[in-house]
């Protein structure tokens, strides 16, 4: 067995307990040695698991530390870390939540997930300087609806329909308060300055900031908005995204996108 080959057979049988015991695994008397294999697997798993509860703390505060712990290590059995950095583990961790028999009742859950690791991503984000909104003001009226802007680069935009933004923020206090309206939100995590910021999108504003996010030139954006909410108002909903730090730069697209 080749060396490339032998690492990866040892990393599976550390996330698989019915996996024999790698070879060089012994005792004394030259057996495999499933008992000290035993420890070092429950190592690793601690180690995952507590990486994943760091990064993850509301999700584990919903749901409660046995279980957390049960769903965690049901993940890391087969999702290997693929980065030397153990801040990136568990970045499909909310898809896995989704799929995650025993989860499925809590829908809410996957979404809560989702903005706790766009939260640490916001967090280790490349340092920018947001937009300026003089920037915006510069632009000649006419320009605008061909202008694209830039998001910056530790923004994440979470939709659901569910009130993650507010069960997150409930659970930043030691007593949580209980989430009245459950109608859907978007929520912008970013950070501009160094401390990452949580902001629950007003409504009528979502599919604007969506469209932005996902390259739409302005007039694009508007066009989208103003379809789908009647109370959309463009100046206050731009400048409100690029004063929460939303954006980094201007593109200027030439003539009509479409």
């Amino acid at each position: 067995m080749d060396f490339a080959t032998s690492q990866t057979a040892f990393a599976d049988a550390l996330l698989h307990a019915d996996r024999p015991v790698p070879g060089g695994i012994i005792n004394a008397r030259g057996k495999p040695d499933a008992a000290r294999f035993a420890v070092y697997r429950n190592n690793v798993f601690v180690g995952l698991t507590k990486a994943l509860a760091q990064r993850f703390p509301v999700t584990e505060r919903l749901v409660g530390r046995e279980f957390f712990v049960a769903m965690a290590r049901a993940y890391a059995q087969d999702h290997k870390p693929s980065s030397p950095l153990i801040m990136e583990y568990g970045d499909d961790f909310p898809d896995f939540i989704t799929g995650f028999g025993p989860a499925r009742s809590l829908a809410y859950l996957p979404d809560v997930a989702r903005l706790e690791a766009a939260w640490t991503d916001a967090y280790h984000a490349a340092d920018s300087a947001p937009l300026d909104l003089a920037a915006l003001k510069a632009v000649a009226p006419e320009m605008l609806s061909n202008l694209r802007l830039v998001p910056h680069p530790s923004a994440h935009l979470i939709q659901s329909r569910f009130p993650v933004g507010s069960i997150w923020s409930a659970h930043q206090e030691e007593m949580v308060s209980p989430v009245s309206d459950w109608g859907g939100q978007a929520v912008l995590v970013v950070r501009p300055e160094i401390s990452v910021k949580v902001h629950v999108l007003p409504p009528q504003d979502a599919v604007f900031a969506a469209s932005l996010f996902n390259a739409a030139t302005l007039g694009e954006a508007a066009e989208a908005a103003f379809t789908a909410a009647r109370g959309f108002d463009f100046g206050t909903a731009l400048v409100g995204l690029a004063g929460l730090g939303a954006f980094s730069t201007l593109q200027h697209c030439k003539g009509n996108s479409k």
